[in-house]
């Protein structure tokens, strides 16, 4: 699609009996082939969007890690560079800034998601180039001072190609796109983490952070090839309450609207238990099975990596072809499937073949639903509110993990039986699977497009439905 148009309006206006099935595209217009999408170029470009998201996470998490341990850095200042994670938490906090708030000569230029999107990769590429202008072994404090920086330069990236990659693509790519978004993000992952790990026993660390700096340009590209999204006009210049109630509680009272928001929620924090409480424990189970630490590499680090790429594109075709409500149901009884499966293998002698068969399956399984979750969170968010809208959505994913994963390493000690684990494990996803259907019925779980915004921004707020 050329710069100079605007995407489609995505999805069909609520309050009609057929917005639960319609498709998205004209009734004389005839379905792409399901991997015929993923040649669009939008989704192509989500994918460099993906990459561009990924790329900073293990430089702050597991390469971080090893390049202190090379400079004899103590294991309980490795352990506090964990903290950095909370930008990610609390990413919600600034992003109805990202959201509403226009940037000099820049939002007129590019606009409100290109712009800000240069912003922040400008300062995450500063922010890595001050990782690597530091010296661990001698001062400590300046590296932990631009890790924090490049974490929060992180987390503000998520929110705004978040934002970008949802309100680029109309319904029809919304899955293709997820899955595309999800590859990207991988390859991003294994540069940063395999990829510098081994760049690092070539050149000193400091070069290995200058270069994965230059590549924040990749991303930098991809935003300025992508057109600017569609939204609603711009308000007038207001007083600042009035600014607030429309950039930061807007959002919040515009989503509470929905039909079903708070099963909505519940939904969104719940879906995924089942996976983290496997993965939670599943490297100590292998070890403590029996598995050394070499086939767990090759079996999780690279059978694991190549299955859950393969499984982030079966998803978005699954999901795109099928619907996002029903890929995601689809998806998830797969993954509670393959997680019974570690059930099985803890019943089984020492076999690497059936490991890599169990966690292979797992890991495509894992990556499906993550491709069909992502499209079916893209869909919950509003146009104009896309960016703390999805930020708050995909926090609240991720609840499960920051919070009762804790309680894994109890859970299993209690039990002391793998197979019933892994089992009470699987079992956790189907909560999830029977509030989706209920809210496939009643809720209201579809996009909302720009012409329904601004009929709304005119009508005064909406009252919640009963």
């Amino acid at each position: 699609m050329p710069p100079s148009q605007s995407p489609p309006s995505r999805g069909p206006i609520k309050g009609s009996a057929a917005s639960m099935t319609a498709p998205s595209t004209p009734p004389s217009a005839a379905p792409a082939l399901g991997w015929t999408l993923w040649l669009d170029r939008r989704v192509l470009t989500v994918l460099f969007l993906g990459f561009a998201s990924g790329l900073p996470y293990f430089l702050l998490f597991s390469t971080l890690s090893a390049w202190l341990t090379e400079v004899h850095v103590s294991r309980t200042a490795i352990g506090l560079f964990a903290m950095v994670r909370s930008p990610f938490t609390f990413k919600p906090l600034w992003a109805p800034l990202i959201d509403r708030l226009p940037l000099p000569l820049l939002t007129r230029a590019l606009g409100q998601r290109r712009g800000w999107a240069l912003v922040i990769q400008a300062a995450l590429m500063l922010a890595l180039l001050a990782m690597a202008s530091s010296d661990p072994a001698a001062n400590l404090y300046w590296l932990a001072m631009a890790t924090i920086a490049t974490s929060f330069a992180s987390a503000s990236q998520d929110i705004v190609l978040d934002a970008l990659r949802v309100e680029l693509l109309p319904d029809t790519l919304q899955a293709p796109g997820a899955g595309a978004y999800l590859v990207g993000y991988r390859l991003g992952m294994i540069v940063a983490g395999a990829g510098a790990l081994y760049l690092s026993t070539l050149v000193p660390w400091s070069t290995v952070y200058v270069v994965m700096a230059a590549l924040v340009a990749i991303g930098m590209v991809a935003v300025l090839l992508a057109p600017e999204p569609a939204r609603p006009p711009a308000p007038p210049r207001q007083r600042f309450d009035v600014w607030v109630q429309d950039a930061v509680v807007a959002p919040f009272t515009r989503f509470a609207t929905r039909r079903g928001w708070l099963a909505i929620l519940v939904f969104v924090a719940i879906y995924k238990l089942g996976d983290v409480y496997v993965n939670v424990m599943a490297t100590n189970f292998f070890l403590s099975d029996g598995y050394t630490k070499v086939e767990i590499a090759a079996v999780t680090k690279m059978l694991g990596m190549a299955c859950a790429i393969a499984g982030a594109i079966a998803g978005g075709t699954v999901a795109g072809r099928t619907g996002a409500v029903r890929g995601l149901f689809l998806c998830g009884t797969f993954m509670i499937i393959t997680n019974l499966m570690y059930a099985v293998l803890a019943t089984q002698p020492h076999s690497v073949t059936l490991l890599g068969l169990v966690v292979g399956l797992e890991f495509f399984a894992g990556g499906m639903s993550a491709a069909a979750f992502t499209a079916f969170l893209s869909r919950l968010c509003d146009t104009g509110f896309t960016a703390t809208q999805y930020a708050l959505l995909s926090s609240l994913a991720t609840l499960p993990l920051d919070i009762l994963s804790g309680g894994t390493g109890w859970l299993a000690d209690q039990l002391n039986s793998w197979p019933l684990y892994f089992t009470i494990s699987a079992g956790l996803g189907i909560p999830g699977l029977v509030l989706l259907a209920w809210l496939a019925r009643r809720a209201d779980i579809h996009h909302r497009p720009v012409e329904e915004e601004a009929a709304a921004d005119q009508d005064g707020p909406r009252p919640v439905p009963a």
